[in-house]
């Protein structure tokens, strides 16, 4: 396993790169293809989200794929490399590992607990293998590192050290009020319709708003989302959609805006927040989490505005606290790092394994039928019987052997235990790459390559 990351994200970067870097859907998939076709790289997977770009390759040489990797990351988000560099964060197999189950668990996150971020590593795997970039060791990696994710969240309440991204915005907003009692009667504008937005509308709903009134490009996806909402046995918010050409109107009649588009541009610029101010007794609240920014941030500066932003959020996000939970998931990554590695080590050792008993295998064929030449008047149960004895003394001598060299492999630093055994039994290279790329299971093992 050479698995190496490189990427950058809200503990690196500040927004304002993080914000020119972002990638659209498009520009990952060219960016995996990319990925594939340089030298080094043998398998890619792209994890993208509104705080982090990350870069993820099994690479046969460390340096020449960390420079290739940033290189790549450089020219598809359009950020010089000389002004990106000092932003982007290495990690190295075992460590690399160990960065994708703690952003997994939500260890990594702006609001530590989030659970938003197991839809974009799953999102991100659907990518890799609709582009086929995503070989055996990053598939294994990131559904494993969707286990460990689930294993966090189940086991124990690190959704309580800290708060998804949507609630902690919210409750910035309310500015020390509890969301319930701020939110209580108020009408709300959601612009936008994907995961983020929807998880804002109905979090509104559930804090007591008395509308929620949703924009976005795609209309169908908006009528969904306030179906989902007044639905039988749903929030019982009244709902309705608007097109986005009468955004600006709505924001008239809004006490709350939240917003989070795949817009590359701005969606709410300063004019059009302060044309809305016009008249207007009580503050206006916006909370914008998108990366691009969808909303200004000269709205700052505009009087009985109240504006959230994902770098406000990451700022006041350092200050909650870290509960016990929070240790208890690292104690979860550090054993199920320990445990992949053991996995991908003994996986690396497999495909020998099987080349030398299908070796052995055309041994024991080739000295029974040499044993038929010298002695034809064997009867079928004699000639049965002395193949059946070869054989069992074959499979007892390699028996201890085999299952003691994958024990050793497993363990850290075992990598060589495979090339010592190639060196010994003088297997050929290309039988060991050929059943490699056969997918190679434990029963191959016992059954394809038993003599």
């Amino acid at each position: 396993m050479s698995l190496l990351v490189v990427g950058l994200s809200h503990r690196s970067a500040p927004v304002s790169v993080l914000e020119r870097a972002s990638l659209s859907a498009e520009t990952q998939g060219k960016l995996l293809q990319d990925a594939l076709a340089a030298e080094p790289t043998a398998e890619a997977a792209v994890l993208a989200t509104c705080n982090r770009i990350e870069l993820y390759a099994d690479v046969d040489k460390f340096h020449a794929g960390v420079a290739e990797l940033s290189t790549l990351l450089s020219q598809h988000s359009g950020v010089g490399l000389e002004e990106l560099t000092p932003y982007l964060y290495v990690h190295y197999e075992d460590r690399a590992v160990h960065h994708l189950f703690s952003v997994a668990c939500g260890l990594d996150s702006m609001v530590v607990g989030e659970g938003q971020i197991l839809g974009q590593i799953k999102d991100s795997l659907a990518l890799g293998q609709e582009l086929h970039s995503a070989g055996r060791l990053l598939n294994d990696l990131f559904q494993q590192s969707l286990r460990v994710g689930k294993r966090a969240h189940s086991e124990t309440g690190i959704d309580r050290a800290g708060q998804s991204l949507v609630t902690f915005g919210l409750e910035q907003l309310a500015d020390g009020t509890p969301t319930g009692e701020w939110a209580a009667g108020r009408s709300a504008l959601v612009i936008g319709a994907g995961s983020m937005s929807s998880l804002a509308a109905a979090t509104l709903a559930r804090a007591g708003v008395a509308e929620v009134v949703v924009a976005n490009r795609t209309p169908g996806r908006a009528e969904r989302l306030v179906q989902i909402l007044t639905e039988p046995g749903g929030t019982g918010v009244r709902a309705r959609t608007v097109d986005m050409a009468s955004v600006g109107g709505e924001l008239t009649r809004a006490d709350v805006v939240v917003s989070c588009t795949g817009a590359t541009g701005l969606v709410l610029g300063a004019a059009a927040v302060e044309a809305a101010l016009d008249g207007r007794e009580e503050p206006l609240a916006l909370l914008d989490l998108a990366m691009p920014r969808d909303i200004d941030a000269a709205v700052h500066r505009l009087d009985g505005v109240r504006l959230v932003d994902i770098e406000s959020l990451a700022g006041a996000s350092a200050d909650v606290p870290m509960a016990a939970d929070v240790d208890r998931v690292r104690a979860i990554v550090a054993a199920e790092v320990a445990a992949f590695g053991a996995a991908q080590r003994a996986a690396h050792i497999t495909p020998t394994v099987v080349a030398l008993r299908a070796m052995a295998a055309d041994v024991v064929a080739g000295e029974i039928a040499r044993l038929d030449g010298r002695l034809p008047g064997l009867d079928e149960r004699q000639r049965t019987e002395v193949a059946r004895t070869v054989r069992r003394v074959v499979d007892k001598l390699l028996h201890a052997p085999t299952v003691r060299i994958k024990q050793l492999a497993a363990e850290p630093g075992g990598a060589g235990y495979a090339d010592a055994l190639r060196t010994l039994f003088d297997l050929d290279p290309e039988t060991v790459a050929s059943v490699s790329r056969a997918d190679v299971t434990d029963a191959d093992i016992k059954n394809r390559g038993r003599v």
